[in-house]
């Protein structure tokens, strides 16, 4: 049963989920983003070292499929949270869609009207994640989406899920709230509420959007064709439009990174994306595997 608090907390989650949600209602949020964003880029010698060693540790990260896997290798956490992987360790499926990133299924399946699932009991409005304009969200009125979980310990690189061309990016200002699982059940609207980048494709089957969702310690969002989109962060929707510049990626090609990991959202006309069958909330996936037809 849902009371009606100000911070809309769900009282049937567990207490520690629930202190969880509660507890990121008064932290600082973008205070402690820039903080910890501002060490993740220094060059700290031994402390940055000990920082990135004890990361490993604590989340348990693959370093073997990392194109350099020694520690020292990495002059910032940045460098490291956004490493490389070795050439072959992620093979692209010959299927139309592909995973574009390492991570867990958050939520997939059909837009009902312009409503997207994000978990039970909330959902949130394809034009609300759009950053407000209808007209971009018109397109995938009952179409279809995939939310998917980046966890601290996946590879933080993001490629394409099929090809595109870029048509515009829009930077939304919002909130930074977690994105993890908890978070997700215990926050309305959480995707359509936080800091997110916002890419906009057409394709030969029409629009597609991929939409980079920012979260607490998220340092920032870059794009392979814009470099750092945040910071700066902005009060208010900051829109570049690449109509006619003919930036055309392909599937599977990197098109952006996480500085410290988050959430991406793909929204696809209707008919356009088939899921695969073993495609299901909670499943984890890797980038270039199969997403579907």
């Amino acid at each position: 049963m849902r009371y009606n608090l100000p911070f809309n907390v769900c009282w049937g989650m567990p207490v520690s989920e629930r202190l969880f949600v509660l507890l990121q209602h008064v932290l600082p949020k973008v205070a402690l983003t820039q903080l910890l964003g501002l060490f993740a880029g220094l060059k700290a010698g031994g402390l940055t070292q000990r920082v990135i060693r004890w990361f490993i540790g604590q989340y348990k990260v693959n370093m073997s499929e990392a194109a350099d896997s020694d520690p020292i290798a990495f002059a910032t956490f940045n460098d490291f949270f956004t490493r490389a992987l070795k050439p072959g360790v992620r093979p692209i499926h010959t299927t139309r869609f592909v995973s574009p990133v390492d991570g867990a299924i958050s939520q997939l399946g059909a837009i009902k009207q312009e409503q997207i699932f994000q978990a039970k009991g909330r959902d949130y409005s394809a034009t609300a994640l759009l950053g407000g304009d209808p007209a971009l969200a018109k397109p995938f009125i009952n179409g279809n989406f995939a939310t998917i979980y980046l966890s601290p310990r996946d590879y933080h690189r993001i490629h394409m899920p099929c090809d595109g061309w870029l048509t515009q990016m829009i930077y939304v200002p919002g909130e930074l709230f977690s994105v993890n699982p908890a978070t997700a059940r215990g926050v309305d609207a959480l995707f359509a509420r936080n800091e997110r980048v916002v890419c906009m494709f057409e394709s030969d089957f029409g629009p597609f959007a991929l939409v980079l969702v920012g979260a607490t310690i998220v340092g920032s969002m870059a794009t392979s064709w814009h470099g750092v989109v945040n910071p700066p962060r902005s009060k208010t929707v900051r829109r570049w439009d690449y109509t006619g510049q003919n930036i055309e990626l392909k599937k599977g090609e990197e098109m952006g990174r996480f500085l410290l990991g988050s959430t991406v959202v793909m929204l696809f006309p209707k008919g356009k994306c088939r899921f695969s069958p073993f495609w299901v909330a909670e499943r984890a996936v890797q980038m270039g595997e199969k997403m579907g037809d």
